[in-house]
Protein backbone atom coordinates (compact mmCIF):
# COMPACT_ATOMS: atom_id res chain seq x y z
CA UNK A 1 0.00 0.00 0.00
CA UNK A 2 1.14 3.57 -0.42
CA UNK A 3 1.77 6.11 2.12
CA UNK A 4 -0.34 9.18 2.38
CA UNK A 5 3.33 10.97 1.25
CA UNK A 6 3.62 8.49 -1.62
CA UNK A 7 -0.55 9.55 -2.93
CA UNK A 8 0.48 13.00 -2.33
CA UNK A 9 3.72 13.03 -4.28
CA UNK A 10 2.17 11.52 -6.94
CA UNK A 11 -0.59 13.62 -7.26
CA UNK A 12 1.39 16.36 -7.34
CA UNK A 13 4.28 15.58 -9.83
CA UNK A 14 2.42 12.59 -11.96
CA UNK A 15 4.77 9.93 -11.43
CA UNK A 16 6.05 7.68 -8.80
CA UNK A 17 8.59 5.07 -8.52
CA UNK A 18 7.67 1.87 -5.94
CA UNK A 19 9.60 -0.99 -5.01
CA UNK A 20 9.37 -4.35 -4.63
CA UNK A 21 5.95 -4.86 -5.87
CA UNK A 22 6.17 -8.10 -7.23
CA UNK A 23 6.94 -11.26 -5.23
CA UNK A 24 9.69 -13.04 -6.98
CA UNK A 25 8.19 -17.01 -6.56
CA UNK A 26 4.82 -15.88 -7.34
CA UNK A 27 5.11 -13.44 -10.47
CA UNK A 28 7.98 -13.16 -11.52
CA UNK A 29 9.87 -16.08 -11.65
CA UNK A 30 6.45 -17.54 -13.43
CA UNK A 31 6.54 -14.49 -15.85
CA UNK A 32 10.19 -16.08 -17.30
CA UNK A 33 9.02 -18.97 -17.14
CA UNK A 34 6.09 -18.74 -19.21
CA UNK A 35 8.17 -16.13 -21.44
CA UNK A 36 11.24 -19.10 -22.04
CA UNK A 37 8.49 -21.94 -22.82
CA UNK A 38 6.59 -18.83 -24.88
CA UNK A 39 9.89 -18.03 -27.11
CA UNK A 40 10.94 -21.61 -27.30
CA UNK A 41 7.90 -22.58 -29.06
CA UNK A 42 8.09 -19.45 -31.59
CA UNK A 43 11.19 -21.21 -32.53
CA UNK A 44 10.70 -24.28 -33.08
CA UNK A 45 7.98 -22.80 -35.29
CA UNK A 46 11.09 -20.70 -37.26
CA UNK A 47 12.47 -23.54 -37.27
CA UNK A 48 10.22 -26.56 -38.89
CA UNK A 49 9.89 -23.39 -41.63
CA UNK A 50 13.51 -23.38 -42.33
CA UNK A 51 13.60 -19.86 -41.33
CA UNK A 52 16.06 -20.16 -38.96
CA UNK A 53 18.53 -22.67 -37.13
CA UNK A 54 18.54 -23.63 -33.65
CA UNK A 55 20.06 -21.65 -31.67
CA UNK A 56 23.70 -22.29 -30.15
CA UNK A 57 23.45 -24.64 -27.54
CA UNK A 58 23.60 -23.40 -23.70
CA UNK A 59 21.66 -20.24 -25.22
CA UNK A 60 19.61 -18.36 -22.37
CA UNK A 61 16.08 -16.46 -22.97
CA UNK A 62 18.33 -12.80 -24.02
CA UNK A 63 20.37 -15.11 -26.76
CA UNK A 64 17.81 -16.26 -27.88
CA UNK A 65 16.15 -13.07 -28.00
CA UNK A 66 18.63 -11.85 -29.66
CA UNK A 67 19.68 -14.83 -32.10
CA UNK A 68 16.38 -14.33 -33.84
CA UNK A 69 16.54 -10.56 -33.86
CA UNK A 70 20.23 -10.89 -35.63
CA UNK A 71 18.08 -13.54 -37.85
CA UNK A 72 15.55 -11.33 -39.01
CA UNK A 73 12.62 -13.17 -37.01
CA UNK A 74 10.70 -10.92 -35.20
CA UNK A 75 9.18 -11.99 -31.86
CA UNK A 76 7.66 -9.14 -30.91
CA UNK A 77 4.56 -9.79 -31.58
CA UNK A 78 4.52 -13.08 -30.87
CA UNK A 79 5.31 -12.12 -27.06
CA UNK A 80 3.02 -9.36 -26.66
CA UNK A 81 0.51 -8.85 -24.71
CA UNK A 82 -2.14 -7.06 -27.18
CA UNK A 83 -2.95 -6.88 -30.88
CA UNK A 84 -0.92 -4.75 -32.89
CA UNK A 85 -2.05 -0.81 -33.89
CA UNK A 86 -1.48 -1.85 -37.23
CA UNK A 87 -3.44 -4.45 -39.60
CA UNK A 88 -4.36 -7.53 -37.78
CA UNK A 89 -5.35 -10.94 -39.43
CA UNK A 90 -6.87 -13.55 -38.53
CA UNK A 91 -3.36 -15.65 -37.30
CA UNK A 92 -1.66 -12.20 -36.14
CA UNK A 93 -0.06 -13.76 -33.09
CA UNK A 94 -0.41 -12.41 -29.50
CA UNK A 95 0.30 -14.09 -26.08
CA UNK A 96 -2.26 -14.16 -23.17
CA UNK A 97 -1.32 -16.87 -20.45
CA UNK A 98 -1.85 -17.59 -16.49
CA UNK A 99 1.82 -16.02 -15.39
CA UNK A 100 1.03 -12.19 -16.80
CA UNK A 101 -2.61 -12.41 -16.04
CA UNK A 102 -1.33 -13.43 -12.36
CA UNK A 103 0.90 -10.04 -12.95
CA UNK A 104 -1.69 -7.73 -14.04
CA UNK A 105 -4.50 -8.89 -11.47
CA UNK A 106 -1.91 -9.09 -8.19
CA UNK A 107 -3.70 -8.00 -5.31
CA UNK A 108 -1.03 -6.21 -4.15
CA UNK A 109 -0.78 -4.15 -7.56
CA UNK A 110 -4.82 -3.61 -7.17
CA UNK A 111 -4.30 -2.34 -3.98
CA UNK A 112 -1.83 0.02 -5.38
CA UNK A 113 -4.21 1.37 -8.14
CA UNK A 114 -7.13 1.54 -6.28
CA UNK A 115 -5.43 3.88 -4.11
CA UNK A 116 -4.85 6.60 -6.97
CA UNK A 117 -7.90 5.86 -9.04
CA UNK A 118 -10.29 4.11 -6.66
CA UNK A 119 -11.73 0.42 -6.22
CA UNK A 120 -13.88 -0.32 -9.18
CA UNK A 121 -10.40 -1.03 -11.54
CA UNK A 122 -10.86 -2.10 -14.98
CA UNK A 123 -7.58 -3.18 -16.57
CA UNK A 124 -7.03 -1.48 -19.78
CA UNK A 125 -6.49 -3.01 -23.09
CA UNK A 126 -3.25 -0.42 -23.98
CA UNK A 127 -0.70 -2.82 -22.69
CA UNK A 128 2.17 -4.45 -24.15
CA UNK A 129 5.49 -6.45 -23.23
CA UNK A 130 9.10 -4.54 -24.15
CA UNK A 131 12.21 -6.11 -24.53
CA UNK A 132 14.71 -3.70 -25.12
CA UNK A 133 18.33 -5.07 -27.09
CA UNK A 134 21.14 -3.23 -26.75
CA UNK A 135 21.26 -0.28 -28.91
CA UNK A 136 24.08 -1.56 -30.41
CA UNK A 137 22.13 -4.65 -31.57
CA UNK A 138 19.54 -2.52 -33.20
CA UNK A 139 18.64 -2.66 -36.86
CA UNK A 140 19.69 0.98 -38.48
CA UNK A 141 16.02 1.29 -39.11
CA UNK A 142 14.80 -0.05 -36.11
CA UNK A 143 12.32 2.59 -34.82
CA UNK A 144 9.47 0.52 -32.87
CA UNK A 145 8.92 1.95 -28.97
CA UNK A 146 8.81 -1.04 -27.99
CA UNK A 147 12.08 -2.75 -29.08
CA UNK A 148 14.27 0.84 -28.99
CA UNK A 149 14.20 3.83 -27.11
CA UNK A 150 10.76 5.51 -26.33
CA UNK A 151 10.17 9.06 -28.02
CA UNK A 152 8.87 11.45 -25.12
CA UNK A 153 4.91 11.19 -25.29
CA UNK A 154 1.84 11.47 -22.75
CA UNK A 155 -0.04 8.53 -22.35
CA UNK A 156 -3.67 10.51 -23.00
CA UNK A 157 -1.71 11.10 -26.18
CA UNK A 158 -1.94 7.46 -27.57
CA UNK A 159 -5.01 6.75 -26.46
CA UNK A 160 -8.00 7.69 -28.44
CA UNK A 161 -9.75 11.40 -27.66
CA UNK A 162 -13.23 9.59 -26.25
CA UNK A 163 -10.53 8.48 -23.01
CA UNK A 164 -9.60 11.98 -22.59
CA UNK A 165 -11.58 12.44 -19.15
CA UNK A 166 -11.18 8.72 -17.78
CA UNK A 167 -9.86 8.10 -14.17
CA UNK A 168 -6.69 6.14 -15.48
CA UNK A 169 -3.16 5.16 -14.17
CA UNK A 170 -0.35 3.35 -16.61
CA UNK A 171 1.65 0.95 -14.35
CA UNK A 172 5.39 0.26 -15.63
CA UNK A 173 6.37 -3.22 -14.40
CA UNK A 174 10.32 -4.04 -13.98
CA UNK A 175 10.96 -7.74 -14.85
CA UNK A 176 14.86 -7.04 -14.48
CA UNK A 177 16.65 -3.91 -12.70
CA UNK A 178 15.81 -0.85 -14.91
CA UNK A 179 18.88 1.79 -14.64
CA UNK A 180 20.23 4.82 -16.29
CA UNK A 181 22.71 2.67 -18.37
CA UNK A 182 20.10 0.36 -19.97
CA UNK A 183 17.75 2.80 -20.55
CA UNK A 184 14.80 3.34 -18.29
CA UNK A 185 12.56 5.80 -18.19
CA UNK A 186 12.59 9.33 -17.92
CA UNK A 187 10.14 12.01 -16.77
CA UNK A 188 8.85 15.41 -16.56
CA UNK A 189 7.29 16.33 -13.76
CA UNK A 190 3.38 17.02 -14.09
CA UNK A 191 2.82 20.77 -13.63
CA UNK A 192 -0.51 21.45 -11.95
CA UNK A 193 -1.59 23.34 -15.29
CA UNK A 194 -0.82 20.41 -17.09
CA UNK A 195 -3.07 19.68 -20.03
CA UNK A 196 -2.52 17.31 -23.55
CA UNK A 197 -0.11 18.32 -25.54
CA UNK A 198 -0.17 18.02 -29.71
CA UNK A 199 1.94 14.91 -30.82
CA UNK A 200 2.49 14.29 -34.35
CA UNK A 201 3.18 11.33 -36.11
CA UNK A 202 7.19 11.08 -36.57
CA UNK A 203 8.69 7.81 -35.88
CA UNK A 204 6.42 7.32 -33.09
CA UNK A 205 3.75 9.17 -32.03
CA UNK A 206 5.57 11.59 -29.42
CA UNK A 207 5.07 15.24 -28.40
CA UNK A 208 5.21 17.99 -31.27
CA UNK A 209 9.18 19.68 -30.95
CA UNK A 210 8.90 22.94 -29.13
CA UNK A 211 5.86 21.66 -26.40
CA UNK A 212 8.83 19.95 -23.59
CA UNK A 213 11.86 21.15 -21.85
CA UNK A 214 14.12 18.19 -22.06
CA UNK A 215 16.32 19.83 -20.19
CA UNK A 216 14.34 19.10 -17.09
CA UNK A 217 13.84 15.25 -17.06
CA UNK A 218 14.47 12.93 -14.49
CA UNK A 219 15.53 9.44 -14.60
CA UNK A 220 13.32 6.95 -13.08
CA UNK A 221 15.59 3.65 -12.14
CA UNK A 222 14.01 0.58 -10.84
CA UNK A 223 14.95 -2.32 -9.43
CA UNK A 224 13.30 -6.02 -10.88
CA UNK A 225 9.73 -6.41 -9.41
CA UNK A 226 9.16 -2.43 -8.89
CA UNK A 227 7.00 -0.31 -11.10
CA UNK A 228 6.44 3.29 -12.10
CA UNK A 229 3.27 5.17 -12.02
CA UNK A 230 2.55 7.59 -14.22
CA UNK A 231 -0.38 9.73 -14.30
CA UNK A 232 -1.88 10.20 -18.25
CA UNK A 233 -0.94 14.06 -18.71
CA UNK A 234 2.80 13.27 -17.74
CA UNK A 235 5.42 13.32 -20.60
CA UNK A 236 7.73 10.42 -20.18
CA UNK A 237 9.74 8.81 -22.90
CA UNK A 238 13.22 6.15 -22.63
CA UNK A 239 16.68 6.24 -22.77
CA UNK A 240 18.43 3.93 -24.82
CA UNK A 241 19.82 1.05 -24.08
CA UNK A 242 23.61 1.53 -23.82
CA UNK A 243 24.30 -2.29 -22.02
CA UNK A 244 25.04 -5.66 -23.95
CA UNK A 245 22.07 -7.25 -22.10
CA UNK A 246 18.62 -6.85 -22.50
CA UNK A 247 15.88 -4.87 -20.27
CA UNK A 248 12.41 -6.11 -20.20
CA UNK A 249 9.56 -4.46 -18.78
CA UNK A 250 5.68 -4.96 -19.14
CA UNK A 251 3.76 -1.48 -19.26
CA UNK A 252 -0.14 -2.31 -18.55
CA UNK A 253 -3.07 0.45 -17.32
CA UNK A 254 -6.00 0.47 -15.57
CA UNK A 255 -9.36 3.02 -15.23
CA UNK A 256 -12.16 3.17 -13.06
CA UNK A 257 -14.78 0.88 -14.53
CA UNK A 258 -17.70 1.92 -16.78
CA UNK A 259 -15.17 5.15 -18.51
CA UNK A 260 -14.13 4.74 -22.16
CA UNK A 261 -10.82 2.59 -22.33
CA UNK A 262 -9.65 4.93 -25.52
CA UNK A 263 -8.92 1.71 -27.36
CA UNK A 264 -12.37 0.86 -27.64
CA UNK A 265 -11.61 -2.12 -30.11
CA UNK A 266 -9.55 -3.82 -27.80
CA UNK A 267 -10.91 -5.94 -25.04
CA UNK A 268 -11.17 -4.64 -21.26
CA UNK A 269 -12.17 -6.72 -18.15
CA UNK A 270 -12.99 -5.44 -14.51
CA UNK A 271 -10.01 -6.58 -12.63
CA UNK A 272 -11.53 -5.32 -8.58
CA UNK A 273 -14.92 -4.83 -7.72
CA UNK A 274 -16.17 -4.69 -4.11
CA UNK A 275 -19.66 -3.61 -5.34
CA UNK A 276 -20.14 -6.36 -8.05
CA UNK A 277 -17.42 -9.17 -7.38
CA UNK A 278 -19.45 -11.28 -9.65
CA UNK A 279 -18.33 -9.27 -12.27
CA UNK A 280 -14.07 -9.45 -11.73
CA UNK A 281 -13.26 -11.81 -14.72
CA UNK A 282 -10.56 -14.43 -12.33
CA UNK A 283 -10.08 -17.27 -15.37
CA UNK A 284 -7.15 -16.26 -17.80
CA UNK A 285 -8.41 -18.48 -20.57
CA UNK A 286 -11.73 -16.62 -20.56
CA UNK A 287 -9.37 -13.70 -20.67
CA UNK A 288 -7.35 -15.26 -23.71
CA UNK A 289 -10.69 -16.15 -25.27
CA UNK A 290 -11.68 -12.55 -25.50
CA UNK A 291 -8.37 -11.11 -27.12
CA UNK A 292 -8.84 -14.35 -29.46
CA UNK A 293 -12.44 -12.95 -30.65
CA UNK A 294 -11.84 -9.24 -30.82
CA UNK A 295 -8.89 -10.43 -33.58
CA UNK A 296 -11.08 -12.83 -35.16
CA UNK A 297 -13.51 -9.73 -35.61
CA UNK A 298 -11.05 -6.95 -36.23
CA UNK A 299 -9.28 -9.37 -38.85
CA UNK A 300 -12.47 -8.86 -40.67
CA UNK A 301 -12.63 -4.82 -40.69
CA UNK A 302 -11.28 -2.10 -42.36
CA UNK A 303 -8.16 -0.92 -40.01
CA UNK A 304 -9.01 1.16 -36.98
CA UNK A 305 -6.50 3.63 -36.32
CA UNK A 306 -5.35 3.98 -32.53
CA UNK A 307 -4.19 7.35 -32.76
CA UNK A 308 -5.91 10.74 -33.30
CA UNK A 309 -2.24 12.56 -34.53
CA UNK A 310 -2.26 14.06 -38.55
CA UNK A 311 1.01 14.80 -39.41
CA UNK A 312 -0.49 17.55 -41.71
CA UNK A 313 -1.34 19.45 -38.52
CA UNK A 314 0.12 23.02 -37.99
CA UNK A 315 2.03 21.64 -34.99
CA UNK A 316 3.84 18.93 -37.11
CA UNK A 317 4.77 20.84 -40.87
Amino acid sequence: MLTDNQIASFQKNGYLVVENVFDDDTILTPVRAEYSALLDTVIEGWVAEGNITPPPAGSDFFDKLNYCYQAGCDWFQPLDISLPGDRIFANTPMHFGPAIFSLLTSPTLLDIVGQLIGPEITSNPIQHVRLKPPVTALNHDEVRAHIAHTDWHQDRGVALHEADNTNMVTVWCAITDATVENGCLQVIPRTADQSLLPHCPKKQTAIADGFIDESKAVPLPVKSGGIVLFHPLTPHSSLSNQTDSFRWSFDIRFNTTGEPTGRAQFPEFVARSPSNPSSVLSDWQEWRGMWEAARTRLAEKQHIDIHRWSSDAPTCA
